[in-house]
């Protein structure tokens, strides 16, 4: 998966923005939910998911089910095993969480730009 534009583009100096969303509903998603979600929608596959992210079945779980709960609407699909085989997808909700956090996360990198330039120079870093 290529890095996204904040990670590649926010300073040649290898700074990084990091974000955490605390909503109002108690929900808080942050880097680590948003890359399950993404990885989920890439693979299909909770399991996939957490083996991707050196994660075990159970965390990558309960980050899931930590958002299904505090957004109260899920954002994974999931299909029982079996013969056919299993299987998860984003909702529409899910997929909304991401690409909101996706445009958040560059607005803010955006925004934060000129002010970690600053902060490079008061501070001596080439």
């Amino acid at each position: 998966m290529p890095k996204r534009q904040t990670e590649r583009d926010l300073n040649h100096t290898g700074d990084r923005l990091s974000i955490r969303l605390d909503l109002s509903s108690g929900a808080r998603i942050g880097p680590g939910k948003i890359a399950v979600l993404e990885e989920i929608a890439r693979s299909g596959s909770i399991s996939a998911a957490g083996r991707a992210l050196r994660m075990s079945y159970r965390r990558t779980w309960e980050l899931v089910e930590d958002l299904n709960r505090s957004l109260g609407t899920p954002v994974v699909e999931t299909a029982a095993g079996g013969s056919g085989g299993g299987g998860a997808v984003l909702t529409r909700a899910g997929r909304t969480v991401v690409e909101r956090y996706r445009a958040i996360e560059l607005d803010t990198a955006q925004a934060a730009r000129k002010h970690l330039q600053a902060l490079n120079r008061a501070c001596g870093e080439k």
